[in-house]
This record gives structure tokens, sequence and C-alpha cells, in this order.
């Protein structure tokens, strides 16, 4: 099993990150962080990187239900979606699969949850 899953959009960085950030908001995903991965290189380390954003995406509902599952969830929250610029103005945008997240943590009432995660964060990549 895939920790991920990805596709790959005809569209810059800008406008995929606008994209995605729509299609979480109708999923009921609000971004709570976003990191220029590319900004903070070249400012820590003066290094050049592609452009690399990573969205903390979390859907209120769905974490509450976990972290009255499971009180440790935290540490695998908010949902991870990246985006990176690929070639020729495409960009790459990948989500953690919560469902092969959760396999680490002995708790069956978190496997329904994580299985709604993945169908909406799936639905947003598509």
């Amino acid at each position: 099993m895939s920790y991920h899953f990805s596709k790959t959009v005809d569209l810059p960085m800008e406008a995929a990150v606008s994209a995605t950030t729509e299609a979480l908001k109708k999923h009921g995903f609000g971004v709570l962080t976003e990191i220029d991965v590319q900004q903070t290189l070249k400012k820590k380390l003066d290094v050049d990187f592609h452009p690399y954003r990573i969205l903390g995406a979390c859907n209120p509902k769905m974490a509450y239900q976990a972290l009255q599952a499971e009180d440790k969830i935290g540490t695998m929250l908010p949902c991870n979606v990246v985006l990176q610029e690929r070639d020729s103005g495409r960009t790459e945008i990948s989500a953690v699969d919560p469902v092969a997240s959760m396999q680490a943590i002995e708790n069956p009432k978190l496997a329904g949850i994580a299985a709604s995660v993945r169908a909406a964060l799936q639905e947003v990549i598509a």
C-alpha cells in the first residue's frame, strides 16, 4: 500500500494551490498551515529548490471523531497535501493516505474514520 496518492495537473503552482484549496473546502477541509518549502530552504540553508508547498488540511468533524477514538492522533494531524512544480508549468498534487498512516495505530475505531478521510482526499485530488 502506498502512503500517498497523486495527480499531475496542467496548472502553474499558484493556480494549483488555489484550485486545491477550493477543492478541499468543498469536501469540508480547511487549510490550517501552508509551508513554502522552496522559500524556507532558501532562507535557512541558502539552497535552491523547486517550488514545493505543503498544505496542512483538516476536516474538523473527522478530526474530532478521530480525537475521540484516539487522543494521541493529533501527532498525525493535519492531513498534508503537497504541491510541487513539475515541467512545463504543470503541478503534481499529492495527499497522505490516512488509511496507510492509521495502520501503525492499533485502534480499530480509527479504520472507518481513516477510510472516510481517504475517500474525501481522493476526491480532492481527482
